[in-house]
């Protein structure tokens, strides 16, 4: 074929000839005989539909011919339109000629309801068709089929591809091993019932009625026949900017604008083809930033073309047009770039007011782990270096890298309750009262209020000697939550001491992971009186 789309009709078609070879291939019973006139019917009326369709062409033709003055390039363009008409119509009648000599000789004629007598007749098909020494009639309707092509082809320099082709040059045939040997006339008439032949040769008929379609079609092109006609006006507003800050002018053009209904034309940008859409060019494209000026400004320029056809033949009209990409720029929430604490839930809001709704952030990170809140902008940075380097983006394009330092979460101050009350008076705590011993883990209150889900710590246990003088009277464990002195608490007098070991301290972070914090032994001695 000569290229491009398949119509409707013709993946039609092409659809039946895959049925027809698939069917060839069965055993025949009448069951599948009636499935060959159904076809052949199918194919009768799909090629009388494509000559009328061809008839009311070549009279376009003649109509714009004589409307456009008559003249002499046009009328010579008439005189090859006649021709291809008249070549098809004489290849049309040969096949009929032979339709009709395999439904006589073949078939026994037609009964007197308008059946085939002997529809699964194959050896007399085969008779006229292949022939004893190879000079059937399928032979020469090789040829012309052909030669046909040919002689279309020359009308508008199209190539197609041939009519008849031999089993090894068949699309379908090639990958049997069985039919890939066979020449034309054994591929599409051996073995085959009268009912099949027919619908073979109608297949032939419909293949040279699209080419004659083609060909009448990019003849009416020559002439005017599908010539641009702007029947379409619409009334345009260019503005320079759809965005106009108070206080300034807002500036633009408005004009008509008018294109075909008919004709599609052909709009490329930038090397490449556009999609159409009643007649215009829909352009959508992410805009490339880089090499700003002082401005925050680079200049762009777009370049393409629009073509059409014309009587003269086709026409492209180029364009280009200027634009200019603003640099986006967003904020940090806080204004600055706040301190990061490592391991923690650093959140950060990170907003473009310019953008606006076509703000659609994302962000990666040297250095930490980015968690997505689900919110535009809203990020939760996870450090695990003591820099941080997160880049952000938007619509896939990078606008920039922000850097932070990043902070180790600060040590918690212990508190020390005896008795149940805190251990910070110089004299010591009462005998009567010191009954009991707890150590408390406090956030630093600052870090405490940036990310309170990571100021969770807690001591995991301590050790409590009494002491008197130089001597160790009786030592206790006590677990996380501190506890109760027990016997302990009936040996003390006036003038002992307690010693409180912190044995160690550790931390819940946002995720509900422990991990230890690095104190050391902290010791802290309570006098009593």
């Amino acid at each position: 074929m000569a290229g491009g789309k398949e119509s409707p009709r013709q993946k039609m078609i092409g659809m039946m000839y895959l049925v027809l070879t698939a069917l060839l291939a069965l055993q025949v019973t009448s069951a599948i005989l009636e499935k060959f006139i159904l076809i052949n019917n199918s194919l009768e009326q799909s090629t009388g539909a494509a000559n009328v369709v061809n008839d009311n062409t070549l009279r376009g033709i003649r109509l714009t011919v004589e409307k456009s003055g008559n003249r002499p390039a046009d009328v010579a363009v008439i005189k090859q339109a006649d021709e291809a008409r008249n070549v098809s119509s004489e290849m049309i009648a040969e096949i009929d000629k032979l339709k009709e000599q395999i439904i006589t000789d073949a078939g026994g004629g037609l009964d007197e309801t308008g059946n085939i007598k002997n529809a699964s007749e194959e050896e007399k098909v085969a008779q006229i068709m292949i022939g004893g020494n190879r000079n059937g009639a399928a032979y020469a309707l090789k040829t012309k089929l052909n030669s046909y092509v040919d002689q279309m082809g020359k009308y508008t320099n199209a190539k197609y591809a041939p009519l008849a082709v031999d089993g090894k040059d068949d699309p379908i045939a090639n990958r049997s091993t069985d039919q890939r040997n066979k020449d034309f006339a054994d591929l599409n008439f051996a073995q085959t019932p009268v009912p099949a032949a027919l619908a073979v040769l109608s297949q032939k008929q419909s293949e040279v009625r699209r080419i004659e379609g083609e060909t009448l079609r990019a003849l009416a092109a020559k002439v005017g026949a599908a010539d641009v006609k702007f029947d379409q006006i619409s009334a345009m507003l260019s503005m320079e900017s759809k965005v106009v800050v108070a206080g300034t002018k807002f500036k633009g053009q408005m004009f008509l604008a008018a294109y075909s209904s008919g004709v599609q034309p052909r709009m490329s940008l930038s090397g490449g083809p556009i999609r159409m859409e009643n007649g215009k060019g829909m352009i959508e494209f992410t805009a490339q930033g880089g090499a700003y000026d002082k401005n925050g400004l680079a200049r762009r320029v777009l370049t393409g073309s629009i073509s059409y056809n014309t009587p003269a033949g086709p026409k492209t009209v180029p364009m280009q047009a200027e634009y200019f990409v603003a640099k986006p720029s967003y904020q940090v929430e806080t204004g600055t770039m706040p301190p990061l604490y490592l391991g923690c839930e650093n959140k950060l809001s990170i907003q473009s007011p310019q953008l606006g709704a076509l703000w659609q952030p994302n962000f990666s990170a040297d250095g930490a782990q980015v968690i997505q809140s689900g919110e535009r902008g809203k990020i939760t940075v996870v450090p695990s270096a003591a820099n941080v380097a997160l880049n952000i983006s938007n619509s896939g394009n990078l606008l920039g890298t922000e850097r932070f330092r990043v902070n180790r979460v600060p040590r918690p101050t212990l508190r020390y309750i005896v008795g149940g009350s805190e251990a910070n008076n110089p004299r010591g705590v009462v005998v009567s009262s010191a009954r009991s011993v707890r150590v408390d883990a406090v956030s630093d209150e600052s870090f405490k209020n940036y990310a309170p889900n990571d100021a969770n710590f807690r001591v995991t246990g301590i050790s409590v000697t009494l002491a008197r003088g130089t001597k160790r009277v009786q030592a206790v464990e006590l677990g996380p939550n501190g506890g109760s002195l027990g016997a302990m608490a009936a040996e003390m007098a006036p003038g002992d001491r307690l010693i409180i070991q912190v044995n160690g301290v550790q931390r819940r972070n946002f995720k509900g992971d422990i991990s230890e914090v690095p104190m050391g032994s902290p010791i802290q001695t309570v006098g009593l009186y």
